[in-house]
């Protein structure tokens, strides 16, 4: 079973922010069932940027860990383009080691 861990740093995340992160994250760890769990954290930068709204996003997968950051003017896109990102990274792994299993059965 996938394992979401949710933490606002110095504010007070609505529940409708935790549920868009529940929802979109669980069209990550409903496609690759290695994922053991996932840790985000939402945290404001330095006032002086209007991008400031960051998302951060670490998958537990074995042997690997994958993390992204990414930061809008707003906590909503920063979460979509982060999930964007992992979804493209998680693609790119399962490409390259489908890629690998048939070079090896070939070389059999």
């Amino acid at each position: 079973m996938n394992n979401i861990s949710f933490q606002s740093v110095h504010f007070k995340a609505s529940t409708h922010l935790e549920e868009f992160v529940t929802v979109k994250l669980s069209k990550i760890l409903d496609q690759d069932s290695s994922i053991i769990r996932a840790d985000v954290t939402l945290f404001e930068g330095a006032s002086g940027n209007p991008r400031n709204r960051f998302c951060e996003i670490e998958l537990s997968v074995p042997g690997d860990n994958l993390f992204i950051k990414k930061n809008s003017e707003n906590y909503e896109k920063s979460i979509l383009a982060a999930v964007t990102a992992l979804q493209q990274i998680i693609h790119r792994k399962k490409k390259k080691h489908i890629n690998k299993l048939k070079k090896h059965r070939e070389t059999q």
